[in-house]
């Protein structure tokens, strides 16, 4: 009737509405146009429009999974979407990366806004865990670049934490044969096909379920790689190589270096020669033929160029770590050096004899 709730609540909003009205007509224009109750999308803050992403590198692409892809080329005027690493590695690409040991969000955005190819997050000789390494892939995100993780062993149990963050690619270190590379694979993989525990509905790597598609498309985006850095794993480095599911053969030069008893010596000939024996040993079958490609660490005596050259597809140039060390030496050196040479010239000009004023200098 005429006194009903409805027709109340349409008087005080300023809205004739008949006895008849429906509530959910009501509940409309208390939230489009009413004095009293303006639209709820009027009441929220005017947040600019960000601008885009822009970094150093001009071929810097987006990366989205390949399960993301349909719905962004649905998109007009979408960015283009950035491959995997192992689509650019089937396209005969050479990839450059960083290591990351210092477990810092900051120097990984950095990393990944100056351009690296990938950025490894070592938790085999880096201080932190799968806690400390989540803000690093967080941070790698935010500026599309793929992580990779380096697990501290080869082991189910920390393969599952690993890859429920959601990396790229896994490296699994002391790799000695065909067996202990098997077991790695197994440990990426869920049943039947491996032993890989399940929790797909709920970790990051599925966007913490809502990624539908997680589980039809994770073997082909994830790279899987085998470090072979012992003189046994290089005997057999041909059979780790050809094994099914290793995407990628790292080459350990200081530890194969120190299990010859170079440790101290990674340039010597011995050492060269065995990592010349392992790299054609792991590139005796082609990829593309059920090989794997060949991936490294520059050296002062091996250069990323050398590397390419004999064959190696990913190649890791810097440490985070080293790079702020040696520019934190460098800049104290500096200082200390333009400081004597002050005191030097400033002793010069008023032709101060006093050894005494300056004998700090000698400590330099």
């Amino acid at each position: 009737g005429s006194n009903s709730i409805e027709t109340k609540m349409a008087a005080t909003a300023g809205v004739s509405c008949s006895s008849s009205s429906s509530l959910s007509t009501l509940r409309k224009s208390f939230t489009s146009n009413s004095p009293i109750f303006p639209s709820f999308y009027s009441l929220l803050p005017q947040i600019p429009k960000p601008l885009s992403l822009k970094t150093v590198n001009p071929n810097f692409k987006p990366f989205l999974p390949r399960r993301f892809s349909s719905a962004v080329s649905a998109t007009a005027d979408s960015a283009e979407v950035r491959q995997s690493l192992k689509t650019r590695l089937k396209n005969g690409e050479t990839l450059y990366g960083i290591f990351l040991l210092g477990f810092s969000p900051t120097l990984a955005e950095i990393a990944g806004l100056a351009g690296y190819d990938f950025a490894v997050v070592d938790m085999e000789h880096g201080h932190g865990g799968i806690s400390d390494a989540l803000p690093c892939l967080h941070a790698l995100a935010a500026t599309q670049t793929p992580a990779i993780l380096r697990i501290p062993e080869s082991s189910a149990t920390w393969a599952k934490k690993a890859l429920d963050l959601g990396p790229q690619g896994i490296m699994f270190p002391m790799i000695d044969g065909p067996k202990s590379a098997r077991k790695a694979v197994s440990y990426c993989r869920f049943p039947p096909n491996g032993i890989r525990g399940s929790a797909h509905t709920v970790v990051r790597a599925s966007s913490y379920g809502i990624d539908e598609g997680y589980l039809s498309n994770y073997e082909d985006d994830l790279l899987i790689m085998c470090q072979v850095e012992c003189v046994d794993g290089v005997k057999k480095i041909d059979e780790i190589a050809a094994v099914e599911g290793v995407d990628c053969i790292q080459m350990g030069p200081l530890d194969l270096s120190a299990s010859l008893g170079y440790l101290w010596d990674p340039g010597n000939k011995k050492v060269k020669e065995m990592m010349n024996t392992a790299e054609k040993g792991a590139l005796k079958k082609k990829p593309l033929d059920g090989g794997a490609y060949l991936s490294g660490f520059a050296m002062p005596h091996d250069s990323p160029e050398n590397l390419k050259s004999r064959g190696y597809h990913m190649v890791s140039g810097a440490v985070d770590i080293v790079l702020f060390r040696n520019a934190a030496v460098e800049d104290v050196k500096k200082f200390k050096m333009s400081l004597a040479k002050g005191f030097e010239d400033d002793d010069n000009q008023k032709d101060h004899k006093d050894g005494e004023e300056k004998y700090w200098i000698a400590d330099i």
